[in-house]
C-alpha cells in the first residue's frame, strides 16, 4: 500500500493487489512527486518476467526524464541578475519540447528491455513486456502529458462526468472500432507492448488540468469487468483526505465484479 504524496498536480495515492487467482503481482505503480509524474505499469512474460517489466519500465522512464531535467537546468546566475530571455519559453515551445522528451523516455525504457530480451534469446516480439501508462507535468501550471502503451487506462472525473482519457491497444478495441462481426478476440491481446519489440510508438496526449479534477491510473484488473459507472460512483466521492479509502474501494469492486487478474489503482486529486 502506498502513502500519501503531494505533487505539483494534487495529492495522490494508490494501491496494488494480487487480486483472487494469481499467484505473483506484476502490476507496478510509482508516484514521483520530485518529477511531477504518476505511472502505472502491467507487466506480462511470466512470473519473475513481468514483474521486472513493469517495475524497470517505470524505473528507466523515470530516469530519463529526471537526467534530461538536470541537463536542461539552468547555470546559477549572480544574485538580482534578471533571468535571461527565452525564445522556446511559450507554451507551444515548451509543450513541443517535452512531447519529444518523453516520447524519448518511453524509447530508452523499451531499448533496455528489448536488450534484455536478446540477451535472454528471445525472439521478435516474445519475451518479457508491460504496459506503461501515466501523466507527466513537466512544467507546474502548464499542460499535463499522457503517455500511454497497451491496455492499462488513465480516467479524468471533472464536473460530474467520468472520462477515458486513453485507447486500450488491444485487437478487441481495434475490432470494436472497425466494426467487425462476432466473435470478437480476447480482451487481453495487446496491439503492443514495452520490451518486446524493437520499436514502440506510445500515445502521447496534451491535457488541460483543472482544479477539482480527479484522475484514475488503473491496470486492466480493474477496468476489465467492472463498469465505468460504477467506477465513477467511487470518483465521485474522492477528496484529498479519502484516496486511500476510494482505492481500496476500487480494488475491492474488481474482486467482486469477479476480476480474476492484479490489481491497481491510483488516484489523484488536484
Amino acid at each position: 500500500m502506498s502513502q500519501y504524496q503531494t505533487l505539483e498536480l494534487g495529492v495522490a495515492f494508490g494501491i496494488t493487489d494480487v487480486g483472487t487467482v494469481r499467484a505473483s503481482n506484476q502490476d507496478h505503480f510509482h508516484v514521483a512527486p520530485e518529477l511531477n509524474l504518476l505511472a502505472v505499469a502491467d507487466g506480462m512474460g511470466g512470473h519473475e518476467a513481468g514483474e521486472i517489466a513493469s517495475a524497470e519500465a517505470i524505473r528507466l522512464l523515470c530516469d530519463y526524464l529526471a537526467g534530461q531535467r538536470e541537463h536542461a537546468a539552468p547555470h546559477a546566475r549572480p544574485a538580482g541578475a534578471p533571468e535571461p530571455a527565452d525564445p522556446d519559453a511559450t507554451w507551444t515551445g515548451a509543450a513541443l519540447k517535452a512531447v519529444a522528451t518523453l516520447h524519448d523516455a518511453v524509447a530508452y525504457a523499451n531499448a533496455h528491455l528489448y536488450q534484455a530480451n536478446l540477451a535472454h534469446h528471445h525472439a521478435e516480439g516474445t519475451g518479457m513486456g508491460t504496459t506503461l501508462t501515466g501523466m507527466w507535468q513537466p512544467v507546474p501550471g502548464g499542460p499535463a502529458l499522457i503517455f500511454h502503451v497497451g491496455d492499462s487506462r488513465l480516467y479524468c472525473w471533472r464536473a460530474g462526468a467520468l472520462t477515458q482519457l486513453t485507447r486500450d491497444q488491444t485487437l478487441y478495441q481495434q475490432a470494436l472500432d472497425l466494426h467487425a462481426p462476432p466473435p470478437l478476440p480476447p480482451r487481453n491481446l495487446l496491439l503492443q507492448a514495452v520490451g518486446p519489440g524493437s520499436f514502440v510508438q506510445p500515445e502521447l496526449i496534451t491535457h488541460t488540468v483543472a482544479p477539482g479534477d480527479v484522475y484514475l491510473l488503473c491496470s486492466d484488473g480493474l477496468h476489465g469487468e467492472t463498469p465505468a459507472a460504477a467506477l465513477a460512483g467511487i470518483l465521485a466521492d474522492a477528496r484529498p483526505d479519502n484516496l486511500h479509502a476510494c482505492c481500496a474501494g476500487l480494488v475491492a469492486m474488481a474482486k467482486r465484479d469477479g476480476s480474476r487478474d492484479n490489481i491497481t489503482a491510483v488516484l489523484l486529486r488536484c
